[in-house]
């Protein structure tokens, strides 16, 4: 699994995290745990395999946000409890 992370500029209120979260879904079929933060100007998201970054960067576009800069890295899901 890989964890994405979007620098997005551009998001003022929770309306707009919205609006960025849907853009991922639709983009982004078998994204999970999407959430975006306007304080932070970032949107993360986990999902299989690694996203068309032309496609979510004109998807943004598209929504009058701009797309700065995109990080992959591995996802391991923690698991607690277990010694």
């Amino acid at each position: 699994m890989l964890k994405v992370t979007l620098k997005i500029e551009g998001m003022m209120c929770g309306m707009c995290e919205a609006h960025i979260n849907d853009v991922i879904r639709k983009v982004v079929p078998d994204a999970k745990k999407v959430k975006s933060s306007y304080a932070k100007g970032v949107s993360t998201f986990i999902c299989e395999e690694e996203p068309d970054n032309e496609e979510i960067t004109a998807a943004i576009a598209e929504t009058g946000y701009t797309l700065q800069a995109i990080e992959t890295e591995e996802y391991t899901k923690k698991i607690f409890g277990l010694f």
